[in-house]
């Protein structure tokens, strides 16, 4: 009898300690697959998302984050323009977590540049834009520099209208305006003319305005609103910026301060998938980074 109790308590405890095993093995299974949902299993994405910048890049940033909410219904991300110097600055600063620039952040003053990571997620032609009714449809790169720099001052004097010429500047903060003037005004200072933050707006003034000249991304040149010109005779297509025959053109950058993580890096990460790339990039008017044919540096030299 007593052998029996004895051999009773044994598989109790035995039972006991086999029960506490497999305790043990269930929790470190759940704990395994809380690790894998945050490595980007299937945990759903959640929180906020702020991103500032680069007026010219904000139409793609706005698209694919409308379709990145669609598909992540507990991310919020909020697009502001405010122009390059704005994204690469708050960005710098911590008060957004993704900076949209035109420009290399080595080429803007008091930017932080080997503190920010850079990701080129597409790349934007320029060019200077008129009202349609001045008349012409070329301009030389000589002249559009005499333009800009108010040494002409009609647009009869290159064939056009009688009309007088109105410039249509942007705040030195643009990523565009820096773009334009390095490669379309080989450096040179635009006059005193109109000035706005937006390419929205520069598009509405430029329209309005008989005489107007400003200079606008390809994405905006998507109507008869305003006429896009070429320059010594190259258009202003795609095709022209991928060759490096068309010379006004930038990369679109989306910086991070830091190696990107968390929601940043899942919409930077999307923002370069093919669904993207392949997809949203050209519908919008830009061009994936994997399509162009040349490179430049932060010097502006080309290879």
């Amino acid at each position: 009898m007593k052998n029996l109790k004895k051999f009773g308590l044994l598989m109790m405890v035995a039972m006991i300690v086999a029960f506490a095993a497999a305790c043990g093995n269930g929790n470190n299974s759940a704990s395994d697959g809380d690790n894998k949902s945050s490595d980007g299993g299937n945990k759903e994405l959640s929180g906020s998302l702020v991103i500032s910048g680069s007026s010219a890049m904000q139409p793609l940033v706005a698209a694919a984050a409308e379709q990145f909410m669609n598909d992540n219904p507990s991310v919020d991300v909020q697009v502001n323009a405010g122009g390059s110097g704005t994204g690469l600055s708050q960005v710098s600063e911590g008060s957004v977590q993704i900076g949209n620039s035109d420009v290399f952040a080595e080429e803007k003053d008091g930017i932080p540049a080997d503190k920010l990571e850079d990701h080129k997620v597409a790349v934007v032609g320029m060019t200077a834009a008129i009202n349609p009714k001045v008349g012409i449809d070329n301009i030389s790169k000589e002249d559009l520099i005499k333009v800009f720099t108010g040494k002409i001052t009609n647009w009869k004097e290159l064939g056009g209208a009688d009309q007088k010429i109105t410039l249509v500047n942007r705040p030195d903060s643009s990523g565009t305006r820096a773009t334009f003037v390095k490669f379309g005004l080989d450096g040179a200072t635009p006059a005193e003319g109109i000035t706005e933050d937006a390419n929205n707006t520069v598009k509405k003034i430029i329209n309005e305005t008989p005489g107007a000249i400003g200079y606008l991304a390809f994405s905006y040149l998507n109507d008869d609103k305003v006429k896009g010109l070429s320059i010594d005779g190259v258009k202003p297509t795609d095709e022209n910026v991928q060759s490096g025959k068309f010379p006004i053109w930038a990369y679109e950058h989306s910086y991070t301060k830091g190696k990107a993580d968390g929601l940043a890096k899942a919409f930077i990460d999307y923002m370069m998938s093919d669904k993207v790339q392949n997809d949203l990039v050209p519908n919008q008017g830009y061009i994936a980074s994997s399509k162009m044919k040349v490179e430049r540096d932060a010097k502006g030299n080309m290879k």
